[in-house]
């Protein structure tokens, strides 16, 4: 099985970039920025720089725009290029846990915490020993009506695997600026899935590749980018349960009020949308700027799509 992770990084080799290079059973492909240490270096894995990406695709590469963390696109694309099976999508201060990557269920049959939900999506946090905290991109007037009562235990495949993050963990800057947490899931929560859409992100995070054409990373909607492409796979199809927490997250400085800033598009919009893809998965396009949707034709067409 061909296994590839992909990520984007402004910084050089982080304490995190350098354990995943050394994992020998997957290939690291790390997407550069114009803001990436022209030095940049790797001991096993692939750096793609700014020149390449263009190379690859100049169009693509002008839709999406620079330092962003959405280059990571391209990551994705050089992974069906690697003909990956398994694509896992990584964060540069997500620090793996020895053995991570090591517990993947994707396509097999898994006996999972099982929740059942009257609302349009499910909160994975909630469901944990972290219950006052919610995930980001969930949409905040389901918080306090987010009901775990309806559990049960079965068993299911999965496209998507979504790993936990012990530390700072990811949720909204509100969330945030309430709680300021630092977490230890306990592992007994997990794995856990539910009958509606999650949020899930793109920072420790396992894709089967046959789902790639529908997975991608919106730009140009602040920090919805990889919400919106978990909704969006999801409504196609995508399946995911989430996981224990297989890293420590030793998060990079953020500016809290600047997170918000980005996550508006999300306090404004993520209701209607988890409602509406319910019946149509393409009423996410009604959300996106034009530059965003063009850049999602363009990443398709790599697939014949």
């Amino acid at each position: 099985m061909k296994k590839v992770i992909v990520t984007t990084s402004i910084n050089k080799p982080t304490e995190a970039i350098e354990k995943f290079d050394a994992l020998t059973d997957w290939t690291l492909v790390v997407i550069g920025d114009r803001k990436t240490p022209l030095d940049y270096r790797l001991k096993r894995g692939i750096y793609v720089s700014p020149r390449e990406q263009e190379k690859y695709d100049q169009a693509l590469s002008d839709a999406i725009e620079w330092n962003c963390i959405q280059r990571r696109n391209f990551g994705l694309l050089w992974a069906y290029d690697l003909k990956a099976d398994v694509v896992a999508v990584i964060d540069d201060d997500n620090i793996p846990y020895e053995g991570w990557g090591k517990n993947l269920s994707l396509g097999e049959s898994l006996e999972v915490n099982y929740y059942e939900t009257d609302l349009p999506a499910f909160d994975p946090i909630g469901a944990t020993n972290e219950s006052k905290l919610w995930h980001r991109g969930y949409p905040l007037q389901l918080i306090p009506k987010r009901d775990y009562s309806k559990k049960s235990k079965k068993k299911l495949a999965f496209d998507v695997q979504a790993d936990f993050w012990n530390g700072d963990p990811d949720i909204d800057a509100v969330c945030r600026m309430i709680y300021a947490p630092e977490c230890k899931f306990d592992a007994a929560c997990f794995p856990l899935a539910a009958n509606k859409v999650a949020p899930f992100n793109s920072q420790n995070t396992f894709i089967k590749a046959e789902i790639l054409p529908d997975y991608f990373l919106f730009p140009h909607v602040g920090r919805m980018d990889d919400i919106w492409a978990a909704y969006y796979v999801q409504a196609r199809g995508a399946k995911v349960v989430f996981n224990k927490p297989s890293v420590y997250q030793q998060r990079n400085v953020h500016n809290l009020v600047v997170d918000m800033k980005k996550e508006y598009p999300g306090y404004e919009n993520n209701l209607e949308i988890v409602t509406g893809i319910a019946n149509n998965p393409e009423v996410l396009m009604n959300y996106l700027p034009e530059k965003s949707r063009q850049a999602f034709q363009l990443y398709r067409r790599h697939f014949n799509v």
